[in-house]
């Protein structure tokens, strides 16, 4: 526990007049961001506006890169070429890094968005394509995925920091995958419950799957999504539970 970990949500995803999720409160609760870089969410304004609010509040930031897919929210998985993926990664780090240049930051890690993040858990090519888009773009950059995942197996293969992550809001199989959002117990809206699950997997390194049954689950960063209801409400008190129980907050690509 006194090694801390990291809270991390996805922001930057509104889009022209459509505004989700509070960002601006969630900066002021979280250590890293992963901002949407404009595939399946995310203007020019609200990625340079979101990096800068970061950037004021020493907030690490992390491009959020996923599938050109704006009506389905990234969503949707597509079938594309392992090379055109490669070049669509690297085209979204670039886009996003330019923000956060004029803003005094850089991206530090990379972390892939709804589809795409759960297509790589098991997708061995696209994993692959994704990582070689992060080495060739910054070998020093981190990629955040599932403990597990191909993904964090190809980008420790190819000398890149793999960090694995916890989900604080949404629900696990018994093999320590994701619940569907189509499914039934997906998400989890009850924050003293969901700051209950998160203490014991930070403690004990266990967390309750949809079937009752416990898994296994080690994590250096916890996500709460920012576009989720009470969301703020939520990372507010798994901040103040983790903060009362001595644990640390701290950005895993922190000096």
């Amino acid at each position: 526990m006194s090694a801390g970990i990291d809270l991390n949500s996805d922001l930057g995803e509104s889009f022209g007049h459509w505004v989700l999720g509070d960002d601006e409160a969630m900066l002021d609760l979280v250590t890293s961001a992963n901002v949407a870089c404009g595939f399946h969410a995310g203007d020019p304004s609200t990625l340079r506006r979101t990096t800068a609010q970061a950037a004021c509040r020493g907030v690490a930031v992390g491009a959020q890169v996923g599938y050109p897919d704006l009506l389905g929210f990234g969503r949707r998985f597509v079938d594309v070429e392992p090379a055109a993926l490669a070049d669509d990664v690297v085209y979204q780090l670039g886009a996003l890094d330019g923000m956060c240049r004029v803003a005094g930051a850089a991206v530090r890690y990379v972390k892939p968005h709804g589809a795409l993040y759960n297509t790589v858990v098991h997708h061995e090519v696209q994993a692959r394509a994704v990582v070689a888009a992060v080495r060739d773009y910054d070998p020093a950059l981190a990629v955040l995925g599932l403990p597990g995942s191909a993904l964090l197996r190809a980008a420790e293969d190819a000398g890149l920091r793999a960090v694995p992550e916890f989900f604080v809001d949404r629900g696990y199989t018994p093999e320590a995958t994701l619940v569907p959002r189509s499914e039934r117990g997906a998400l989890l809206h009850d924050a003293a419950a969901v700051t209950e699950r998160v203490l014991r997997m930070v403690t004990d390194g266990v967390v309750r799957a949809i079937d009752g049954s416990d898994v296994r689950m080690s994590a250096e960063s916890m996500c709460v999504h920012g576009d989720s209801p009470g969301a703020v409400e939520m990372a507010t008190a798994v901040r103040t539970a983790l903060v009362d129980a001595g644990v640390p907050l701290r950005s895993f690509v922190a000096a």
